[in-house]
């Protein structure tokens, strides 16, 4: 039987930084009250010419080289991304793979928004297990200053650009095995986040861009609340199902929105600070790009070794949620 490893990790940071004090410049608010909010003390802003795309061949460069792979071994990608290149075609995992060199390969975006790269992670899971691919790359990518309204005190400080990407491998040895993937939605709460310009329900026109319709709107308060209560219901079902405890975590690595989500759900989980990885202060909600880019951060601080046990947890616009059990496992 094959069963998919997860093999390495890659990200690519921009690296212009817009930190608290530059939208003191242009808008109502303060650092202080930013960093209670939110817990964001800066974020990165892609440049001018750099897209989804672009981050995510970066970042897929990296965790290729670190699987110890010919990127020509590669038969799947998969890219998690709500801030594609292009609004509907080509994907920008087909734009990535011609970036990558590849040329004769199985490319599609999915969107999920920030439970995209456990969705991604499913998704490679299947296909390694039925056999059908055997190496599969999985990238988020987020441009998300490109959707922001600089004028919306709601969201324009929350959100930053990135890419992070994995390898995931087929295998023959249990112990390397992912063990877990568990995704689901509920379209009810659709409303909550979401980008209601630019589709085929408010195509393109002068309206939608002169009220900035195609720009991300989220109702704070109501998400931060079904945030905390998902995300600590969906790890407890995992832990039940394995049979495990917070003891058997070594690194619990949450979707990166909000600092507050992230300690809410760690004290209801039993996880303390040195298990749990966060980034949002560096690089503040990059959406499908957060889990791999934190976790990216942690492998290059040295933290995350061969064997240990890495969980995932996300929330996302949909909404979506999803969360993700494995061992680290690069190849030997």
């Amino acid at each position: 039987m094959a069963y998919a490893a997860f093999r390495s990790i890659g990200a690519y940071i921009p690296e212009k930084i817009m930190t608290n004090a530059d939208f003191e410049k242009i808008m109502d608010t303060s650092d202080e009250w930013i960093t209670k909010r939110t817990g964001i003390k800066e974020r990165r802003v892609a440049a001018k010419d750099e897209f989804p795309s672009d981050m995510g061949a970066n970042a897929a460069r990296i965790a290729i080289q670190r699987a110890g792979i010919d990127q020509a071994d590669i038969d799947l990608i998969v890219c998690a991304t709500v801030t594609p290149d292009y609004l509907c075609m080509p994907s920008t995992a087909c734009v990535l793979a011609s970036k990558l060199g590849l040329r004769d390969v199985q490319a599609f975006d999915i969107s999920a928004a920030c439970t995209g790269f456990i969705y991604a992670l499913s998704i490679a899971k299947a296909f390694i297990e039925s056999g059908m691919k055997k190496n599969v790359l999985i990238v988020g990518a987020e441009k998300y200053t490109s959707i922001l309204n600089y004028e919306d005190r709601g969201t324009a400080f929350i959100f930053g650009d990135g890419a992070g990407a994995a390898i995931i491998s087929a295998t023959d040895k249990k112990e390397e095995a992912i063990v877990d993937v568990k995704c689901s939605s509920d379209g009810d709460y659709d409303h909550l986040i979401m980008t209601p310009g630019g589709g085929s329900r408010n195509p393109c026109s002068p309206k939608v861009v002169e009220q900035k319709l195609a720009c991300i709107q989220m109702k704070g308060g109501e998400t931060f609340k079904l945030a905390v209560k998902t995300l600590t219901s969906d790890v407890k079902e995992m832990f039940e199902k394995h049979n495990l405890n917070p003891e058997n975590i070594n690194h619990f690595i949450p979707h990166q929105a909000n600092y507050r989500i992230i300690k809410a759900v760690g004290e209801a989980l039993g996880l303390n600070d040195e298990q749990t990885v966060v980034t949002v202060h560096k690089y503040g909600n990059t959406s499908a790009a957060s889990i791999p880019m934190a976790m990216n951060y942690a492998y290059e601080q040295g933290r995350i070794k061969a064997g240990d046990n890495v969980l995932f947890d996300a929330f996302g616009a949909g909404l979506t949620w999803g969360s993700a059990l494995f061992p680290f496992s690069p190849k030997k």
